[in-house]
């Protein structure tokens, strides 16, 4: 290791709290804290840290790459070379400096060993890094009259490109050898898929070659040795060792088969995978575990892999462990079997051929006959189901088992959870499996089930899950369906259903019931969509744009800022409102959806739909019904139940099925939309969180109807890589929103009173500002859009110095009616004293309609033209002056118009 390399590498192992011990070569860090397990067993080489290790070996065994843990230091060899060349002026310029390093530091190879077997290149993709485009250094191999190549600066902004042949080029029935090897001279021969892994072997005296890919079957190069093997006269064994992965195994068999058809005589060898992330022959060659005994058990593994029969697969296995397991379940061909060893057979059968055998066979020999006779091959699942981790929710004390159940026939593997329940019994594991995976039976017994569990289960993997879509704050991850983003990086799922993380971090999650199909090819995405919906719906759309766009960044506005608003998007019928939504949603990837009427839904139903989605907006729509004496019976939303989701609290606590008095309160992570064709009618404290939105048909012309045909036909596939752009965006965007949020709430603080609206669009502009990172907003369109905000400022400013809808109608009857009759119980000439039943009976008489009385009550509190005073029982000065009225009434008292309130009232 470099000392520049060993400088930061140490300075990054800080982090486990090592303690230095011995002297010399024998230096050796340790006493660390294990990151599996927790217990300061965890040890490296002082003057060599590449590897760590737990000390536990039995009940921990952690093992980890320095290069796994730190991939930063590891990821731009060009500017190390660079960065060496600049601290040592003296050295004299080295072409391949940058390949050098990687091959050295990143793969562990000896640069003696393999002198004049690669060159150092150049490769640039327009399309890389999310088609900003990229260069970068390669480590470049001949093969035959081309090349393959691997960049080695950031090779993550190449995406699936970051190692690749010669375009148009062709490897089938080839393989690569190292320079100078001659296959035919060995006893065997050793074929892998990456010239990596060939030349690991080869620093450990093993000839080996690569295929190039698992299945490439080297017909046309087995061809040539054979040539040349039958010159030699020899007897050349092939040692098939691909990679440990589904492919590899899979065509390892397949080779293996077509190779003895041909003639040759074949092994395997194979790396057990151990759940820790996939390893390949290069890795173990770092992790110095290519020793005499290691190859054995790679030997043994790659003999379980293509072992002819159900019995000889078991018979290994039994020797394999030295007969310490005469009871096992084991797999083949996708079928589960259970081998049992009679003990007393065995011995019966030992007595009668050391009887008849007369000494023509050893003791060994004969032993391996007698186990012939006395083992027992039972099917007892004509399925293989396999544990792949365990998973849970720590919220809910929820706990699964994540299988996966393979078949012998073409059908695709089915994946399902098991509950502990269910893995405890027989009866009720048979059921599962059957109910998960059609006609998939197990006829095992429950002694049996308990020992497969007991051996598969043990340290099985844990996966951490949150049970919604979208950003989790904990892991500082967004996880969107098939793919997630972490740090600006994004990561696919993998083959187990969850996101390896990176950081011994996996993480899935378990919601099912938002859908989002996210497109991450950089070149399928148009840009041309921020046109169309500015010429459909102007400055408008693009603060509607902005406020979904900051709905991605809901959850870290709100806990640096301590709050998000509500959008309210309304308008006329036809105004162009579902498609601007449905769109939007396009952006993140959820297609054919507008968002759910919470009058049509329970409680529950209601906070589910809140719960089920971080930094993903939750779109209300249709909420705008009003109970009236003609329908009574309209169900009506409460827009204070929303009160909460502005600061991201829960919506709804619910108790837990436990025997205490556990709660579970999801908080909410989110960002509310309304969508309805009247405004909210609410208290202030509601109208106060609402950013607003008025759309009409005014602005409507041929064009923008055009406009609008094309986004609503708009595939979801071509504008959904916005989220990934956002997310990738992260540090970017809060960064920008940090800095203009308050710039802009000093300049708002001037439009309007309120701090609170004050703010919500200060954090508006902010998040516009902050769009241009992502959509090509020009200058004219970000002054418009500012503008926009402003007035929508001015006017929510004005929404809540005004009278709720209801109560101005209220004083509107009012002062109707006390033209025929007075109504005014209030002897105080400042004061208007109303009794509400009063005021009804007079409005039926004279043909006024009145809300209904209870939802009227809700609101009159909020008069602000009439300031309310308070209720309570008056001596009526109606009954005073003569009325036919009861002497004291209970009314609703307010200040007339223009009076201030005094202490004398």
């Amino acid at each position: 290791m470099s000392p520049d390399l060993l400088k930061s590498v140490l300075r990054e192992l800080g982090e486990f709290g090592f303690k230095e011990e011995g002297s010399g070569e024998e230096r050796w860090l340790r006493k660390g804290t294990c990151p599996s397990c927790g217990k300061r067993e965890l040890y490296t080489k002082a003057e060599h840290p590449w590897v760590l290790r737990c000390g536990r070996l039995n009940n921990c065994g952690y093992e980890a790459h320095v290069k796994e843990l730190y991939p930063g230091l590891f990821s731009d060899w060009t500017k190390r070379a660079r960065d060496q060349a600049a601290a040592n002026p003296a050295v004299p310029p080295n072409p391949r400096a940058a390949a050098d390093l990687y091959m050295s530091e990143g793969r562990g190879f000896q640069l003696a060993l393999i002198n004049g077997w690669y060159s150092q290149d150049t490769y640039f993709d327009p399309e890389a890094d999310n088609g900003r485009g990229a260069g970068s250094a390669t480590v470049r191999f001949a093969v035959g009259a081309d090349y393959w190549q691997r960049i080695i600066d950031r090779p993550e902004r190449f995406g699936k490109k970051k190692a690749h042949f010669k375009a148009g080029s062709s490897y089938k029935g080839r393989w690569w050898q190292p320079t100078g090897m001659l296959p035919a001279e060995g006893r065997e021969l050793w074929i892998v898929e990456g010239i990596f892994d060939a030349i690991a072997l080869f620093h450990h005296g093993i000839p080996a070659v690569a295929a190039l890919s698992s299945n490439n079957y080297p017909d046309k190069s087995l061809e040539d040795l054979r040539i040349a093997v039958s010159a030699r006269g020899v007897e050349l064994k092939l040692v098939w060792a691909l990679d440990g992965d589904a492919a590899g195994r899979r065509f390892t068999v397949k080779h293996v088969d077509l190779a003895r058809k041909a003639g040759w005589v074949c092994e395997a060898a194979q790396i057990p995978q151990t759940g820790r992330g996939k390893l390949d022959w290069n890795d173990l060659h770092q992790r110095g575990r290519l020793e005499a005994k290691d190859l054995e058990e790679y030997r043994y593994h790659g003999a379980l892999l293509i072992a002819e029969s159900a019995s000889a697969k078991g018979l290994l296995m039994y020797r394999h462990s030295g007969g310490a397991r005469t009871e096992f379940d084991f797999e083949f061909k996708r079928r589960l079997y259970w081998f049992r060893l009679d003990v007393e057979a065995f011995n019966r059968a030992l007595q009668q051929l050391e009887k008849d055998d007369e000494g023509k066979h050893s003791e060994d020999e004969l032993r391996e006959e007698a186990l012939k006779k006395s083992h027992v091959i039972r099917p007892i699942a004509n399925c293989y189901p396999v544990p792949l981790y365990f998973q849970e929710n720590k919220l809910t004390d929820e706990s699964w088992y994540y299988f996966r159940v393979e078949f012998p026939h073409d059908a695709a593997p089915v994946k399902n959870t098991f509950s502990a329940a269910q893995l405890s019994a027989a009866a009720e594991f048979k059921k599962r499996l059957l109910g998960i995976a059609p006609g998939a039976v197990f006829t095992g017994s429950s002694q049996m089930l308990e020992r497969m569990m007991e051996r598969q289960l043990y340290a099985i993997k844990r996966v951490e899950t949150v049970d919604f879509i979208g950003y989790s704050a904990t892991h500082g991850a967004y996880v969107l369906g098939d793919v997630a983003v972490q740090g600006g990086q994004v990561h696919e799922i993998n083959a187990e259903d969850f996101f390896d993380l990176g950081n011994k971090l996996a993480l899935k999650s378990l919601n099912q019931s938002v859908a989002l199909s996210i497109n991450r090819d950089a070149q399928a995405y148009r840009a041309d969509w921020l046109g169309l919906l500015w010429r459909c719906f102007g400055a408008k759309g693009l603060a509607a744009l902005t406020f979904w766009f900051g709905a991605l960044f809901a959850e870290q506005i709100r806990g640096s800022q301590k709050s998000y608003p509500f959008l309210e998007v309304v308008g006329e019928a036809g105004a162009g409102k579902s498609t601007l939504i449905e769109f939007l949603w396009k952006l993140v990837g959820r297609r054919d959806y507008e968002g759910f009427d919470p009058s049509k839904s329970s409680l529950a139903a209601r906070a589910r739909n809140f719960a089920q989605v971080s930094n993903l907006p939750v779109v209300l729509i249709e909420s705008d019904r009003e109970r009236t004496g003609d329908n009574p019976h309209v169900k009506s939303f409460d827009w204070d139940e929303l009160k909460t989701c502005f600061n991201g609290r829960s919506v709804r606590a619910r108790g837990m099925a436990t025997g205490g008095n556990e709660t579970y309160e999801p908080p909410f992570r989110g960002a509310i939309v309304i969508s309805q064709n009247n405004e909210v009618q609410a208290s202030d404290a509601i109208l106060q969180r609402i950013v607003h939105l008025d759309f009409d048909r005014k602005g409507q012309t041929p064009a923008t109807r055009e406009a609008a045909i094309t986004l609503e036909s708009m595939p979801v596939e071509q504008v959904s890589g916005f989220v990934l752009r956002a997310a990738m965006r992260e540090a970017q965007v809060l960064s920008t929103v940090a800095e203009r949020t308050p710039v802009h709430e000093a300049h708002l603080q001037g439009l309007v009173k309120s701090t609170r609206i004050a703010k919500n669009h200060a954090q508006i502009k902010a998040l516009a500002d902050a769009l241009r990172l992502v959509a090509p907003i020009s200058e004219e369109q970000l002054a418009a859009l500012h503008a926009q905000i402003d007035t929508m400022a001015v006017e929510r400013q004005a929404a809540i110095s005004a009278d709720h809808p209801m109560v101005a109608g209220f004083w509107e009857v009012f002062e109707y009616l006390e033209n025929f009759q007075a109504l005014n119980h209030a002897r105080d000439d400042d004061v208007i004293a109303v009794n509400l039943n009063h005021l009804y009976e007079v409005a039926r008489e004279h043909g006024q309609t009145l809300p209904l009385l209870g939802d009227l009550k809700k609101v009159l509190k909020t008069s602000r033209s009439r300031l309310y005073l308070d209720s309570k029982n008056v001596n009526s000065g109606i009954r005073a002056r003569g009325e036919n009225v009861a002497a004291v009434l209970f009314c609703h008292r307010f200040l007339k118009p223009g009076v201030k309130p005094t202490g004398k009232h």
